[in-house]
Formats: C-alpha cells, sequence, structure tokens
C-alpha cells in the first residue's frame, strides 16, 4: 500500500530529510517534527497513519510523547515505531512498557526502515491488506501502457518530422527542377544533377527551417532523460536534483560546475555509475584511495607516476595500476567507489554552481567497465550526515586559511595514548606555521577528515587557534 501518512519525530535533521527521501520515494506522505510537543501539535491538527519516534529528544522525550499518545483515547490506537540509537535494550522496555509496536535500531539503512514501515501499515492500518481485492490496475499494467503511450507518440513525433522534411525537400527539389525547364538561354541552363539537388536540400534545410521543425517536436521522447534540465544550485539544491534522476530511473551524465571545478556523474537507470572531476584538489584524485587502503606504499605509488608513460601511454591510472600487478580488479573497484562517493559528498556542499543533465549520452569506457552501481539514497544519507557535521566544524575551522598551535602542556598530560594514529599524524603536522591547507596536503588525507580531526583536538584542547597580530 502507499499513500499513507507517516509522521517522523526527531531533533535531527539528517534523519529527518533520509527518512523523508526513503519514504516519499516509496509512496508515502511523510509530516515531520523536531520534538514531542512539536509532534502532538501535528497529530491532533492532522492524524497520521503511523509515527516513527525518536526517544532522546529535547523539550519531550519519546517515553513522554507515548504518555500523552496513550493518554487520549482518540489517538492511543496510532501505530508508533521507535527509533533509537540503543535500540535493543530502550526497544525491548518501551515495546513492554508503552506499546510500541516496533523498533528500529539506528544507523539504518534504506531497505530497513522502508521494510518496517510497510510491515507496520499492513498490519495495522484500518481493515489491513486485503488479499482477496487486489489493485484492478497494477504496477506493470501502468508501466505496460505508459511505454506502449510512449512508443506511440515517439512514432507520431517521427512520422511529423518525417512529413515536414519531405514537404520541404520536395518544393526546393519541384522548384530546381520548374527553373531547368523554364530555361530558355542554354548558357544559362540549370544544372539538376545529384550535386546541384544536394545543394538545394542543403540550402532548404538550413538553421532556421531544421528550427522549426525541431520545435515542434518532443524531443525528451528520444532518449530517457529530462529535456531542459539545468539550473543554479543556488535555486535548486543538488540533492534534489540526484533524488529526481534516482526516481525516474534516469540514465545520461549530470554535469556540475563551480569556479573552475567541474563534476561529471554517470546515471545508468537511476544508479551512479562512476563520479569523475576536473579541476578539484589532489585530495580526490584516485592516488589518494589508493593509499589510503594500504594497497600500495607511498614511495611505490610515487615512483609509478614518475614512470607512468613509459608503460601503457594513456590509460588511466587504475587500469595502469591493474596492468601492472599493483591493484586487484576487486581493489580497483573499490578505491573508485569511495573517489566517486567523495565527489559527491563535496559537491553537495557547494552552496553555489550550474549543472545540466544530459539524458540518454552514451557512457565512456571506463565508466561501462567501473559499472559502480552506486544507491543515490545511500549516498545521499551519508551526504547529509557530513553537511551537518561540516555545519558544526565549521563554527571553529570557517576557513582553510587558519593556522593552530599545540598545547605542548596539555598534550603531555594527556598523553598520545588516547589519539588514533590519524590524529596523531595530524597532530604532528600542527606547528603553529602549517594552515588547514598545509595540513591536509602535508597528511594526503581528505579535507573533511583532517577537519573532523582538528575539530576534536580542538575540543580536547590540544591545539588552539593561532591569533595573529593586528597590523597598526
Amino acid at each position: 500500500m502507499a499513500g499513507e501518512t507517516v509522521l517522523v519525530i526527531d531533533d535531527s535533521p539528517t534523519i529527518t530529510k533520509v527518512v523523508q527521501l526513503v519514504l516519499t520515494k516509496a509512496g508515502y506522505q511523510v509530516q515531520t517534527a523536531a520534538d514531542g510537543e512539536l509532534g502532538l501539535a501535528s497529530v491532533r491538527e492532522r492524524r497520521p497513519d503511523l509515527i516513527l519516534l525518536d526517544f532522546v529528544m529535547p523539550r519531550m522525550n519519546g517515553y513522554q510523547f507515548c504518555r500523552e499518545l496513550t493518554g487520549d483515547p482518540k489517538l492511543r490506537d496510532i501505530p508508533v515505531i521507535l527509533m533509537s540509537a540503543k535500540g535493543d535494550q530502550v526497544g525491548e522496555r518501551f515495546v513492554k512498557v508503552m506499546g510500541i509496536v516496533d523498533y528500529i535500531t539506528k544507523p539504518f539503512s534504506p531497505e530497513a526502515i522502508t521494510a518496517v514501515v510497510q510491515h507496520t501499515v499492513g498490519k495495522y492500518a484500518p481493515g489491513g491488506i486485503d488479499e482477496d481485492h487486489p489493485s484492478l490496475v497494477t504496477g506493470e499494467d501502468l508501466a505496460a501502457t505508459d511505454d506502449a503511450d510512449r512508443s506511440h507518440a515517439k512514432s507520431s513525433a517521427l512520422a511529423q518530422l518525417r512529413s515536414q522534411i519531405s514537404d520541404v525537400v520536395s518544393a526546393r527539389i519541384a522548384a530546381l527542377f520548374a527553373l531547368a525547364d523554364a530555361a530558355q538561354d542554354p548558357d544559362a541552363k540549370v544544372n539538376t544533377d545529384a550535386a546541384a539537388i544536394s545543394d538545394a536540400i542543403r540550402t532548404a534545410l538550413d538553421d532556421v527551417a531544421l528550427g522549426t521543425m525541431l520545435s515542434s517536436v518532443d524531443l525528451g521522447l528520444f532518449g530517457e532523460g529530462i529535456p531542459g534540465l539545468r539550473g543554479d544550485l543556488r535555486v535548486v539544491p543538488l540533492a534534489e536534483v540526484l533524488q529526481l534522476l534516482d526516481v525516474q530511473e534516469q540514465s545520461g551524465v549530470l554535469t556540475v560546475e563551480r569556479s573552475g571545478a567541474r563534476v561529471d556523474i554517470y546515471f545508468r537507470r537511476g544508479r551512479v555509475d562512476q563520479a569523475i572531476a576536473d579541476g578539484v584538489p589532489d585530495e580526490f584524485l584516485l592516488g589518494r584511495f589508493v593509499l589510503d587502503a594500504e594497497l600500495m606504499q607511498q614511495s611505490d605509488f610515487d615512483a609509478f607516476l614518475e614512470s607512468r608513460s613509459l608503460h601503457t601511454g594513456s590509460r588511466l591510472i587504475g587500469q595502469q595500476l591493474v596492468k601492472l600487478g599493483n591493484l586487484a580488479d576487486v581493489d580497483l573497484k573499490a578505491c573508485l567507489t569511495r573517489q566517486s562517493s567523495e565527489l559527491i559528498y563535496e559537491i553537495l556542499r557547494w552552496r553555489h554552481g550550474r549543472f545540466r543533465f544530459s539524458a540518454g549520452t552514451e557512457l565512456p569506457p571506463p565508466v561501462i567497465d567501473a559499472q559502480l552501481g552506486l544507491d543515490v539514497e545511500a549516498v545521499l544519507m551519508e551526504g547529509y550526515r557530513r553537511v551537518d557535521e561540516w555545519h558544526l566544524i565549521e563554527r571553529a575551522i570557517d576557513n582553510f586559511d587558519v593556522v593552530f598551535l599545540r598545547n605542548e602542556d596539555s598534550v603531555a598530560q594527556m598523553g598520545r595514548g588516547r589519539l588514533t594514529r590519524e590524529e596523531l599524524a595530524v597532530l604532528e603536522i600542527v606547528n603553529g606555521k602549517n594552515t588547514v591547507k598545509d595540513i591536509i596536503r602535508k597528511s594526503r588525507m581528505g579535507s573533511f577528515e583532517v577537519s573532523k580531526m582538528l575539530y576534536r583536538l580542538l575540543s580536547i584542547k590540544l591545539v588552539r587557534r593561532r591569533v595573529l597580530p593586528v597590523a597598526v
């Protein structure tokens, strides 16, 4: 069943965005509320078919919300699913005490939340699912009808275009022969050979004539894409574009550009086969992910780069590494998956830029070979989480030209045993001179990872921001 109303009550913008995206795609109407009080107000204003409820929230938590809900005879029968990071312990106690019908542990996958909601709606919605009286029109019927309509429209459009071209060409050829017949002076004879006819046709089908013909035809019928899908990221967020291409199972390439940086995201039936970039920082190059996965030593990779042109000419780096035996195919695919995902996470943060989608574009051979098949929902889920974290980090690190100092006394007092290897590596580069940009470059890590580590080192007071002297 679809079309039921689901109320999501959670103080995390990430959770509400993700759940709203997933359930809307599954056909549900989704309302959201940031805490229990707002949730109760929403329930009383428009009764939902199901409630997804967070446990830990400000003002009114999950327990208090359920107590209010069950105390109202008009609302107590609305099924509630608990969402909790503590899942098993909190969930079982809640089911016994408050009558929660089900619970799900954070973090959860899109498939998991959809399955739980579908099961609960089918079980607890009024009347449940009537197996004896299925829908008269099934999804397959609708798809078949839609395909038939599209095929008919395409044939009609081609016939219209063919007719217009035929009319213009035949009129021009007829005029050519009429001129030849009417010519009285042998010296002014009008040629009617193949070359002359070809020139006449080319003249007839000039830009104005072709533009007029094409304007009367829906070009979207001749590809799987969305004609004219382009815009400004300040007006249309990239996440909404990705969701649209996912829901409509589009194939083609989505190009996103900003200030000399360009990312091409290749779609195949709504999934991302690969993201390829130009003009982006080195942290998004494939080598970084190869080194992160410890598939090669830095010295070996540097040597490979130096001798690269001597081995396999114009092959891409990944293909060369596989050919030379440095990487297995499965390792390359894992690195490409991470690279493509990181590129999408990055451009989700872009506050300005432009995008355009070219439908039905033939995928280049490297993309066809990669066939990553990344799920857009899963990428967006992690992307939303990172955007939320970036917002928090940017309060302390507002630009990459900031310089930090080590608090040597705090480092000596706390010791280094509580830090990860990566945090220790970042801490060593903090010297009162290196900017955040320098730390990213020297650590060979991603900007998100480095910023996140610096934020933690700041929070436990192992580093501090260097205050530059004010010029007098």
